[in-house]
C-alpha cells in the first residue's frame, strides 16, 4: 500500500541528477516544474495511478552541488519548506570533482566530510518529517575496478552505513543500474555514466516507487 496520504508534501533534493531542469526558486507544479528527470517520472506515475490522492511534489536539486553545497542551503531550501517526506540523493559531485578537477582541492569532498555532511543533514531533518529516504550515488560502469566506479562505491557505502546507523531506508541505486547493465551497455543510457536520461530516470523512479508501496497497475 502506498505510504503517502492526500495532501502530503514530498520533497526531493540533491544535485543535477535530481535537478533535471526543475523550476526556480522551487521546482513544483505542472509540466517541467519538477524537472524532466526521475522526479518528473515519479510525479507523473503517482498522478496517473493515484488520481484520488493529491500530493505536493517539490524539487530543490541543484546542478553541481556537493554534499557541502547542499548543507549550506539545507535550511532555506529543505527544512523551511516543511516537507512531510524528504528524499535525499547526493554524492556524485563529491566524487567527480576528484577526477575532473583534481588540482582544485578546495572543491573536493572527501569521504570523512561526506559522512559528516550526511549526518548533519539527517540529524536536523529526521525529527521534522514523517520519513527521510536516502538514495545512493551510483556510476553506470559495471567494471568495479574502474577508478571512478571504485571511488563512488566508497561513497555509496558511507551512505548505506549512515542510513543503517540512523534507522533510515536507503535505496541502492547502484544495484538498480548494475542489474540493468547486465543486458545493456551504459552508453545506451548516457555517455557520462551519471546523468540518467529518460530510461535511467525511470529506473530510479521505479526503485523509489517500489520502496514506498506503489501498488497500482500502470498498463
Amino acid at each position: 500500500m502506498l505510504k503517502f496520504q492526500n495532501g502530503d508534501k514530498i520533497l526531493f533534493t540533491g544535485d543535477s541528477v535530481t535537478d533535471a531542469g526543475r523550476g526556480r526558486p522551487i521546482g513544483e507544479g505542472l509540466w517541467d516544474g519538477v524537472g524532466t528527470g526521475y522526479v518528473g517520472s515519479i510525479d507523473t506515475l503517482l498522478n496517473v495511478c493515484y488520481p484520488e490522492i493529491l500530493l505536493h511534489i517539490c524539487n530543490t536539486g541543484t546542478s553541481g552541488n556537493t554534499s557541502r553545497d547542499l548543507c549550506a542551503r539545507w535550511q532555506s531550501e529543505v527544512l523551511d519548506l516543511e516537507p512531510d517526506y524528504l528524499v535525499l540523493c547526493i554524492g556524485f559531485n563529491d566524487v567527480r570533482r576528484q577526477f575532473d578537477s583534481p588540482a582544485c582541492r578546495n572543491q573536493q569532498v572527501m569521504p570523512e566530510e561526506y559522512r559528516r555532511n550526511l549526518g548533519r543533514m539527517i540529524a536536523s531533518a529526521k525529527p521534522k518529517v514523517k520519513e527521510l529516504i536516502l538514495m545512493t550515488p551510483y556510476y553506470m560502469e559495471p567494471c568495479r575496478e574502474d577508478r571512478m566506479r571504485a571511488r563512488m562505491d566508497e561513497y555509496r557505502a558511507v551512505m548505506l552505513e549512515t542510513a543503517k546507523e540512523n534507522g533510515l531506508y536507503c535505496i541502492d541505486l547502484q544495484k538498480e543500474f548494475d542489474d540493468y547493465l547486465q543486458y545493456r551497455h551504459s552508453s545506451y543510457l548516457t555517455w557520462d555514466r551519471v546523468h540518467p536520461g529518460w530510461i535511467g530516470s525511470l529506473i530510479i523512479a521505479r526503485a523509489f516507487l517500489r520502496a514506498v508501496g506503489f501498488d497500482r497497475q500502470v498498463i
